[in-house]
């Protein structure tokens, strides 16, 4: 379960990965374009969709980065500035989550004593040294996770020959569709039937259509 935990936050990407290139390849094979176009079609969609992915994550992530460095950085003046203050704030801020006064000054004392600004940024922002974002590993893992599900259409429709590659390529993504709702009714521990035919049928029905659209509106 430690493999599905450290994949779970990564499955959105991986399955859009999977989704994105099915279409763009499902697309044009379609429209009937020969090998070479195919080849080149759906690289540029996993090379594009892979930039995209870790750009947009990187911005949104950095704006929260840059607001929890902005609120490490205030508190970090308060506590030079007025530790004394501080010390009561952390204090008021345990006797809100239960502890008694006294309990409450001591454990606030001996915090600050140990690491002010760790003990500070936990109780008022709910920042600790785990939880503080990481916006380029973060990008990256996105990335990695959606290139990863759009290498597979891809491979498929190169490698496969002849006219059955549309068909093998949309069974091959189903199976793969499948699989990542096996793994997220794994790890939300729900029965496994549901999500897997809910996310293979969403799929497959993308995929249908996108095919569809290449054939009829192909030049």
């Amino acid at each position: 379960m430690r493999v599905f935990g450290w994949i779970n936050p990564h499955i959105p990407e991986a399955s859009d990965g999977i989704l994105t290139s099915a279409g763009i390849c499902e697309g044009f094979a379609g429209a009937g374009v020969g090998s070479r176009v195919l080849f080149f079609a759906g690289f540029a969609g996993l090379v594009a969709g892979t930039l995209a992915m870790g750009a947009v994550e990187y911005s949104k992530l950095r704006a929260e980065y840059d607001q929890q460095a902005g609120e490490l950085a205030a508190e970090r003046v308060r506590l030079e500035t007025t530790p004394d203050a501080e010390l009561d704030e952390l204090t008021g801020l345990y006797v809100s989550r239960g502890l008694s006064p006294d309990l409450a000054r001591r454990v606030a004392v001996e915090l600050t004593a140990h690491d002010a600004l760790a003990a500070h940024a936990e109780a008022e922002y709910g920042i600790t040294a785990a939880s503080r974002i990481d916006p380029l590993r973060e990008a990256l893992a996105v990335s990695g996770a959606f290139a990863a599900g759009a290498l597979l259409p891809w491979l498929a429709i190169v490698l496969i020959p002849g006219p059955t590659r549309a068909f093998v390529t949309f069974v091959v993504v189903l199976a793969a569709l499948a699989l990542t709702g096996w793994v997220s009714a794994r790890i939300a521990h729900v029965r496994p039937l549901l999500p897997i035919v809910r996310t293979a049928s969403i799929g497959g029905l993308a995929m249908l259509i996108t095919y569809l659209a290449g054939d009829l509106f192909h030049p």
